[in-house]
């Protein structure tokens, strides 16, 4: 356990350099030098966060005051550079990734989950994808293809390689035939509310039963053109029928989806759902470290159980997760977004009104005031809400520093 003494010393001092505002990221690599265990952190945060809140309140002229009384603890020990080190990593073998869909521009809000993953990589030699996740085609916004890339190539430096899910279709039927082949997969026939029913009840549907070569000939039946219908059959993972989590019961792989695909056009009528699809390239890619947001607790759940089966549960990726940043004036919503655009209320992706990348770059941020404030922010799971004008008011400090 870390003495409160040592939080509010590193909050002190963080505030104190800048103008006012602690960040836990800060704070954390600081206690890091007093016995801070990363397993820890969790247990620790919200006493972190109750020292943070109080301090943070202060003007910035009695957080000066205080810390006279602090400095003796830290003496004049430097706060670690950076975000701390990564477990099991090596120089050259980390790879990393942020997977986005295409509905739009990068956001502020991509920059922050950007950031970490990209920074690790770079930080160890490694390789950072930015994987486009597009396999629903009913949520996509063809532009955004080129935006992505775009943006995501100027904000890394060009030390980024893109990846388009739609065009790796063979490798995700690949990956389902060798689930069902292993047993850990079956094609369900079940009606939704039916399925639901028993799955609440940890029953297992008649379909889960049935013998690998029928899953088979049912698998071909999706992917034939004259076979189900939409809704009529998904693929589904063969977990634990009693897990205490139903969220975690035989849970969607594929589905059939007919809308016409602004890449693909009609040449796929099945399409992997998230798990299958991030499964399938975290593996071919050999991803090694992922940093991605706290709501995806479930889904790394469901892929170490998928890795397991596929014998590859050595290698399933070092996870950790982040708290969301939630902007109280802050419109994020790509869609929203989207829609004022075409009505004519701002005049494109960059317009300097919205909190897009195309817009922080238009108005002459650097890339590096975007990873300091990742690195100030560090890696935890707390929730933070900051409004536009504390936001930019330490973002503009930290381009004014970048800018040298």
């Amino acid at each position: 356990m870390v003495s409160e003494k040592y939080i509010r010393a590193y909050a002190l001092k963080n505030a104190v350099e800048h103008n006012g505002k602690s960040a836990s990221g800060a704070v954390i690599a600081g206690l890091f030098n007093h016995g801070l265990k990363k397993n820890k952190i969790k247990e620790e945060m919200p006493k972190i966060q109750k020292v943070l809140d109080e301090i943070n309140k202060l003007s910035i002229e009695e957080q000066k005051i205080l810390f006279e009384k602090y400095t003796e603890l830290i003496g004049h020990r430097h706060e670690r550079e950076g975000l701390p080190e990564l477990p099991d990593a090596k120089k050259g073998k980390v790879i990393s990734r942020f997977a986005p869909s295409p509905s739009g521009a990068l956001t502020l809000g991509h920059v922050l989950t950007i950031g970490p993953n990209f920074l690790y990589a770079k930080k160890y030699g490694g390789k950072f994808y930015v994987r486009i996740e597009d396999t629903n085609p009913d949520n996509i916004y063809k532009p955004a293809y080129k935006m992505i890339e775009k943006e995501s190539r100027w904000l890394c430096d060009n030390n980024v390689e893109i990846i388009i899910q739609s065009e790796r279709m063979d490798l995700y039927y690949k990956y389902a035939e060798e689930l069902i082949g292993k047993g850990a997969a079956y094609v369900c026939e079940c009606d939704k509310e039916d399925f639901k029913k028993l799955i609440l009840e940890k029953k297992a549907c008649p379909c889960r039963g049935l013998d690998k070569k029928e899953q088979m000939k049912r698998w071909e039946k999706m992917l034939d053109n004259k076979g189900y219908e939409v809704g009529e059959a998904v693929l589904r993972f063969k977990s634990d029928i009693k897990n205490k989590n139903p969220a975690m019961r035989d849970f969607p792989l594929a589905r059939i989806n007919i809308n016409k695909h602004p890449l693909q056009g009609n040449k796929y009528r099945v399409w992997p759902l998230m798990n299958l699809g991030v499964v399938t390239d975290d593996i071919e890619l050999e991803i090694t470290h992922v940093i991605r947001g706290k709501d995806h607790r479930d889904n790394a759940e469901r892929q170490k159980m998928m890795y397991k089966v596929l014998g590859k549960e050595k290698s399933f990726p070092w996870v950790d997760f982040i708290g969301r940043l939630h902007f109280k004036d802050l419109e994020m919503s790509s869609s929203k977004m989207r829609k004022d655009i075409e009505e004519g209320k701002y005049s494109g992706w960059d317009d300097e009104r919205l909190p897009t990348v195309a817009s922080m770059k238009k108005r002459k941020y650097k890339q590096e005031s975007f990873w300091k404030f990742v690195e100030q922010r560090g890696i935890n799971e707390v929730d933070k809400t900051i409004d536009k004008r504390d936001f930019f008011e330490v973002l503009d400090k930290l381009n004014r520093e970048a800018e040298g």
